[in-house]
């Protein structure tokens, strides 16, 4: 099957109108997904969707800069593309002039989730797969043929990685039948927005308990005394044998983070999240430094796979929260995923935005079966916005994701919501 054809769509969800999504750094956020779909020159065959996610203004820029990555895509085969998929991974990445933009960050580097995205799914659907299977089933040193390690063989080099993969896989069926009897264990994010009232995050805070969560995130960072009120709000609500999280959204300096949570320590917070900026690599290792034991967790604005290294390096991370569509897709968080088991760093996806659930679940899964193992320390995030879209959304129970079935990456929207939720420009 060779990509002959592609439609680019600037998607947008009005989620401000309920402040859901709203956190100290951004009060009004309406999800939004720049999406690609792929085609092929063999007639009935399946399509590959990807997306990547903004959340709102701009989500059009996003768009062309998918348009701007296509001639690197229109024409090759499915079978020359996962043949060599770093090759061709660094091949998307790697026009000259575009690469410029970046180099791999930023709005380029966003569009290229979507694009490798988009082809991962139509590999899963033609292969009968979801993508965790799809992943799972790979050879050890398949999985390292995916991986490109340019940068990155000072922390992890590709024999290294080879045999974090080798000795998980005898391991491989006995993790994986955990999960389907238990399912990926989450938190929920959905009880804690900023925006929302306090009887709000009451009622959110009484329904997750009695569905069966035990791990609860709220945003702060707006003002002291309300952080301090909300957090007692919500310990007094999911009680003291419940995990609480704590996510500043970037919007700290580094003295002002370690003087917050400081305050904040009272309520045994189990990660802060983003406390500086997300580029500031040294500011977060002395924020972990200085509030230890509370955990330290970035990442979903971390631009790539060299960031996630030096952060490791540094000690500047407990928790470190990959993004499906932040960096370029699966074949750099495959990277990153090895990057974290070789120092021993829990993952907990972030997957606050439409379709990340959709996204992370999988990732979430091979992670779990075929290299880093079942962890206590691991959750992955759950917000209860827009899977209604999704032609496989995620399916929860007891506040623990089930694992897919079907075959893809669960990143296919609904015909039909597309052509509600298509933007046009005035």
């Amino acid at each position: 099957m060779k990509i002959t054809d592609a439609e680019i769509l600037d998607l947008r969800f009005p989620t401000s109108l309920g402040r859901h999504g709203s956190d100290a750094m951004n009060p009004d956020p309406d999800y939004s997904a720049a999406y690609v779909i792929l085609r092929g020159d063999v007639a009935g065959a399946a399509e590959g969707h990807g997306l990547t996610f903004t959340i709102g203004r701009g989500n059009d820029v996003v768009c062309a800069a998918i348009r701007a990555l296509l001639p690197r895509v229109i024409g090759h085969g499915l079978r020359e593309i996962f043949s060599d998929m770093a090759g061709f991974w660094r091949h998307v990445n790697g026009d000259s002039q575009l690469r410029w933009l970046g180099p791999d960050k930023g709005v380029i580097h966003l569009a290229s989730a979507a694009v490798i995205n988009a082809l991962w799914d139509l590999h899963a659907k033609q292969s009968g797969k979801p993508l965790w299977r799809l992943l799972v089933d790979l050879t050890p040193a398949e999985l390292v043929r995916c991986v490109d390690f340019r940068y990155l063989t000072d922390a992890l080099p590709p024999e290294e990685a080879l045999d974090l993969l080798q000795r998980a896989a005898p391991h491989k069926a006995a993790r994986e039948a955990v999960l389907r009897s238990d399912g990926i264990q989450a938190y929920t994010t959905s009880a804690g927005w900023l925006g929302y009232s306090d009887d709000e995050i009451r009622r959110r805070c009484r329904d997750a308990v009695n569905e069966g969560w035990r791990h609860f995130k709220i945003k702060i960072g707006r003002d002291l005394a309300e952080d301090l009120r909300r957090a007692e709000l919500v310990r007094s609500e999911i009680g003291e044998e419940r995990f609480l999280m704590f996510d500043a959204n970037q919007v700290w300096d580094v003295p002002q983070a370690i003087r917050w949570m400081g305050e904040l320590a009272r309520f045994n917070p189990w990660w802060i999240e983003e406390p500086t900026s997300p580029d500031d690599i040294l500011g977060h290792a002395a924020i972990a430094a200085a509030i230890a034991p509370i955990r330290v967790a970035t990442g979903e604005h971390c631009a790539n796979a060299v960031m996630f290294k030096q952060f490791l390096q540094a000690g500047a991370l407990h928790v470190c929260q990959i993004d499906a569509c932040r960096v370029a897709g699966v074949n750099e968080c495959l990277a990153i995923l090895l990057l974290a088991a070789k120092f021993g760093v829990p993952v907990c996806p972030h997957a606050g935005g439409v379709g990340l659930c959709e996204h992370v679940q999988h990732l979430a899964a091979f992670d779990a079966i075929a290299l880093a193992g079942p962890r206590e320390d691991r959750v992955v995030e759950f917000v209860d916005h827009l899977h209604e879209h999704f032609v496989d959304p995620v399916r929860m129970r007891e506040g623990r994701y089930l694992l897919p079935e079907s075959p893809g990456y669960s990143t296919e929207i609904r015909s039909s919501s597309r052509t509600a939720h298509t933007h046009r420009s005035p």
